[in-house]
């Protein structure tokens, strides 16, 4: 599944307040992630979420940093998106188990 532009928001103010670099969205909408520059905490951040499971901020203290970890975290999230199964999913507890635990090693990866 590819990774598409979320809207054409560069240069808006991100949710940490910086202004947007990179915005993008995993088809078909399991996942964001946005790159700020300038953040209010930081001279740059990563949010990401997957929809309905969790949202991930990390700060960088340079944007060239954060820019080469947002690429590395598109590959796991697009991983996290193929975990999450379908409420009708017969085997939705332990399905849903092993994405819980995936999303855990996700943030322990990218702290």
């Amino acid at each position: 599944m590819p990774w598409l532009p979320f809207s054409d928001n560069r240069g808006d103010q991100g949710s940490e307040g910086g202004q947007i670099v990179l915005d993008e969205e995993h088809d078909p909408c399991g996942a964001r992630i946005t790159l700020e520059r300038d953040a209010k905490t930081a001279p740059a951040a990563i949010t990401c979420g997957l929809y309905g499971w969790m949202v991930h901020t990390r700060f960088f203290a340079e944007l060239e940093a954060a820019r080469r970890q947002y690429e590395a975290m598109k590959v796991d999230l697009a991983a996290l998106v193929a975990l999450v199964p379908f409420d009708t999913d017969p085997e939705l507890r332990p399905k849903s188990s092993a994405l819980i635990k995936a999303i855990s090693a996700f943030v322990e990866r990218y702290p």
